[in-house]
């Protein structure tokens, strides 16, 4: 996924939660939304001294899955035998061949900056996917799709900041919670549907800080939070 594609993923995850178009870039979205996701890092290939990117830098030496698999082709992996007299002599050996492999994809397409990522489409700077598509700076979540800044989280859709959820759709800010849509800072709390600031309750719409409300007060005071969230982020003038 290339940037401009990451972009307009970005546009629609905000008209989906927020109703309206991603005003940030990208550098912008990933220190305001994705501050504390552990993401794959910049590091180094050994082999043609380029950019990659790794879910582990406690590595001395990395090779993207790509040159992995090309050197694979070319000249094979495997050594001849030689004489080993000392353990010493079996660590060196073993550093020549002792690569850690970056950018790993399986089964992937239009995937970039990302590592350990699993059937998956459109990803971006993410790892430990499965089954998503138009995924950006997330971490160990699965089968979901136009999610931002989540961790560890199943059957998203239209998130940003998600964890240790599943089930949630067009939310904000959503932790340890289950079947939550159109909602925002929820934790701990199950089947909400249009709440906001909840937690621990289940089976409840149109509520406050735990507090029931009608439609028409929450709608007026949801228009004036989304204004108050979007006002706290920088925009890309």
């Amino acid at each position: 996924m290339n940037n401009k594609q990451c972009k307009q993923v970005l546009d629609e995850i905000f008209v989906g939660i927020f109703e309206q178009k991603c005003l940030m870039n990208i550098e912008q979205v990933l220190s305001e939304f994705a501050f504390d996701i552990k993401l794959p890092n910049k590091v180094i290939d050994a082999v043609d001294g380029k950019e990659t990117w790794a879910s582990s830098i406690n590595s001395n030496k990395y090779i993207s899955q790509i040159n992995m698999q090309k050197y694979d082709e070319y000249k094979g992996w495997m050594r001849p035998k030689k004489e080993i007299n000392s353990l010493d002599e079996i660590l060196k050996l073993w550093n020549k061949v002792n690569y850690t492999t970056t950018e790993r994809n399986y089964d992937s397409i239009n995937v970039s900056k990302s590592d350990t990522i699993y059937s998956c489409e459109n990803v971006y700077r993410s790892q430990d996917c499965r089954k998503c598509k138009n995924t950006i700076f997330t971490d160990g979540c699965k089968d979901s799709e136009y999610i931002l800044a989540c961790q560890r989280s199943s059957n998203c859709s239209y998130c940003i900041r998600v964890d240790d959820s599943s089930n949630c759709s067009n939310s904000y800010s959503v932790i340890c919670s289950s079947k939550i849509s159109n909602s925002f800072f929820i934790q701990d709390a199950n089947s909400l549907y249009e709440c906001m600031f909840c937690s621990h309750i289940a089976n409840r719409r149109y509520c406050i800080a735990n507090m029931q409300l009608d439609r028409s007060e929450y709608m007026t005071i949801k228009a004036e939070l989304v204004k108050w969230i979007l006002s706290q982020f920088v925009t890309d003038n």
